[in-house]
């Protein structure tokens, strides 16, 4: 297959990682280890992320990069490196994994989408958030500790109660009225 990844320095793009084994929750389980390696990646190679949040077995997160640099690879390579260098070794691995020095914990592709613009990057923003209610790991937004949300709700840009009942519904407008 051709996969043709969109380079744009200083961009900002929406990603998901996944477990190789959809079953597993390791993400969850062990998000101080994740927790790490992505502070341990933001400091050789730098970007911002304005939303995440960590499933079970996968990861959405909108991340942007600093003006001029457009290497988004090597920043998630990082740091599913050093996610699963952190882990001991329990998951079976075929002698292709093996020659690789690839742990078969990571999908070995992953979603990319380029934000095209302001209303891109807001809906992008509220799927991230709405991820822990749409895979039924909780009732209410709130409910969900691994996410970015309550950054945003402590901002003031989303309600406590957000898509939880009929009065709050709506999406984010960051930065702009209510209309």
């Amino acid at each position: 297959m051709d996969y043709r990844r969109q380079w744009r320095p200083g961009g900002c793009y929406f990603f998901t990682h996944t477990l190789l084994d959809r079953t597993q929750t390791l993400l969850s389980d062990q998000i101080e280890i994740l927790r790490t390696a992505f502070r341990l990646v933001k400091k050789r190679y730098p970007f911002f992320i304005h939303a995440v949040v960590v499933l079970p077995d996968h990861f959405h997160c909108l991340l942007e990069l600093p003006q001029g640099e457009h290497d988004f690879a090597i920043r998630f390579r990082l740091i599913k490196m050093y996610f699963s260098r952190a882990l001991a070794i329990q998951e079976p691995r075929n002698t292709c994994r093996i020659r690789r020095r690839e742990r078969g914990i990571w999908q070995r592709r992953y979603w990319e989408h380029l934000i095209r613009d302001q209303q891109d990057f807001l809906n992008h923003i509220n799927y991230i958030h709405w991820n822990p209610v749409k895979h039924q790991l909780v009732k209410l937004v709130l409910e969900w500790p691994y996410s970015s949300f309550h950054s945003y709700v402590a901002l003031g840009w989303y309600p406590l109660n957000w898509c939880g009942d009929t009065q709050n519904s709506g999406f984010i407008n960051i930065g702009g009225d209510d209309g």
